[in-house]
């Protein structure tokens, strides 16, 4: 039987970059049964596009301030699906779908029907190379799976102090400081992972009543969907569709300040890491805050490298003083 499926899509003063992801929406070679747009914009743009756009199956709501902010918005979603809907997917409102993608995602749940989550991939940020298996591997690419990518300084930097991660992407080591699902190399393929990105994941609809979006995460939310996975990866299985593509193209509009940033970094990090990891023992939280340490410390050298120098200054002031505030008062679980 095909599943029947929702759609929702979290905005905030975002109208022109939304109107580009419905128009891909339109293009699916797979249609949603229901979208509903969750608008916490303060303006009435977005409202005035979308509240009767005529796009099939779009249900509109504007969110008073008491709903406003990612988490918050995504469970006022949840709770006006449709009650017949099987799986309910979210999309970031700066995504561009290419037109199987919803094909793609449903593939998964026909072929694993007790899987608790599925998500897309990302084609635009990364520049992958197909490789032999016989090429000599070398600091400056990672290689996953007959693929590699550039690797970063951080990572480079990691590896050579015996701090690299352990464990596959999308899967969180015990000391945190995991390679994302981003590492996961083009092929096509399906890949078992315990993390997907909020923007691009899907989930039955009967996970979603019975797990919320922790609204510990206010406003942009940092991390709010590596804490939400990391819950339900100890419910059962999870996978990314390496098929399932769009592009990301990251809007300006509604983030936060650099500083702001950089204090989210350190202590919604340290949450999410806790969450999958409560008792990770000594050894795993001392690499945790080294690791952490030392990636505010490559942030501060940006303020000689980077053009964007007063960024990378406010980000590592903001990550020095989250990671202080560890010290004194470390944030309370919801």
């Amino acid at each position: 039987m095909a599943k029947k499926f929702s759609l929702i899509i979290c905005t905030y003063m975002r109208p022109e970059p939304l109107t580009t992801l419905l128009d891909s929406v339109q293009e699916q070679t797979a249609y949603p049964d229901e979208i509903l747009i969750i608008d916490g914009s303060t303006d009435d743009e977005t409202d005035i596009r979308f509240r009767e756009s005529g796009i099939k199956n779009l249900q509109y709501f504007k969110v008073s301030s008491k709903h406003r902010g990612l988490t918050k918005q995504r469970n006022y979603g949840i709770n006006r699906v449709e009650t017949s809907t099987d799986i309910v997917c979210f999309l970031d409102d700066d995504t561009i779908l290419k037109p199987t993608y919803f094909e793609r995602i449903l593939d998964v749940y026909h072929k694993f029907p007790e899987t608790k989550g599925v998500g897309g991939y990302i084609t635009n940020e990364v520049v992958w190379e197909k490789v032999k298996k016989e090429d000599a591997k070398d600091i400056n690419h990672f290689y996953y799976d007959n693929y590699r990518r550039t690797e970063g300084s951080r990572f480079k930097l990691r590896r050579k102090l015996g701090l690299a991660p352990n464990t596959a992407p999308g899967i969180l080591p015990k000391f945190g400081h995991g390679r994302p699902t981003s590492f996961l190399p083009p092929s096509g393929k399906i890949y078992e992972v315990k993390q997907l990105m909020g923007g691009v994941s899907s989930f039955p609809l009967q996970i979603l009543k019975e797990n919320k979006f922790s609204e510990y995460f206010q406003g942009y939310g940092l991390y709010e969907d590596a804490d939400f996975t990391f819950r339900i990866s100890k419910l059962g299985s999870m996978y990314i569709h390496t098929g399932a593509k769009l592009e990301h193209h990251h809007a300006s509009s509604g983030r936060p300040n650099q500083y702001n940033y950089g204090k989210m970094v350190s202590r919604n990090g340290w949450y999410v890491w806790k969450t999958m990891y409560p008792n990770p023992g000594m050894d795993n939280i001392l690499k945790w805050y080294i690791i952490s340490g030392l990636l505010a410390i490559i942030r501060l050298t940006n303020v000689v490298t980077s053009s964007r120098r007063q960024e990378a200054l406010t980000e590592f002031l903001g990550r020095l003083v989250g990671l202080l505030s560890l010290i004194f008062y470390k944030p309370k679980f919801k």
